[in-house]
């Protein structure tokens, strides 16, 4: 997990985007369980997180995917309204609706049951597009790789429903 961590801080230098020590040090990598980082795994930097809103940037590796999933309602909150805003590569956004006739997305491997959304919106440095609550979607980064800023209602990972049974979104201590 440390390689990965040294990677996400070298993609935020070349995007040029300054991260503080601490910021560097708790660079969460999400393998969601599957142990395939390099093709299905996000890195994260949780910048704020609490009651009312949240701040986050997602950093994805070349052709790196977040699987499908969607952010349910929990107790009276309407679940995750999230807008992300891409700052560096581009990222293949996918969302209920409409299908791309070609995605450009190529979908892992032995995965391809538990991706179903492909209407396709693409991120360029700039752009941006925001999810409402409870939408299926799954992102894929460019050839380059991506930065993506994540502004949101609260997080609760927890909570995030994935179209694949076998992902486990919050890491598990082993026995």
């Amino acid at each position: 997990m440390r390689a990965a961590q040294e990677r996400t801080a070298a993609l935020f230098r070349e995007a040029g985007i300054v991260l503080t020590a601490a910021e560097r040090d708790n660079i969460e990598i999400a393998d969601f369980g599957l142990n395939e980082l390099e093709r299905q795994g996000l890195e994260l930097v949780t910048y704020v997180n609490n009651e009312r809103y949240c701040a986050k940037e997602l950093v994805l590796f070349p052709r790196q995917t977040c699987p499908e999933h969607r952010h349910p309602p929990v107790g009276d909150d309407p679940g995750k309204t999230e807008t992300f805003r891409c700052r560096h590569g581009n990222v293949l956004l996918y969302v209920e609706g409409e299908p791309a006739e070609r995605p450009q997305a190529r979908i892992p491997e032995g995965s391809e049951p538990y991706y179903t959304v492909f209407r396709e919106i693409v991120l360029n440095p700039g752009d941006q597009y925001t999810i409402p609550p409870n939408t299926l979607h799954w992102f894929q980064a460019g050839d380059a790789g991506a930065i993506v800023s994540e502004f949101s209602s609260t997080s609760r990972d927890e909570f995030d429903v994935f179209t694949d049974p076998r992902i486990k979104r919050i890491p598990e201590a082993a026995d």
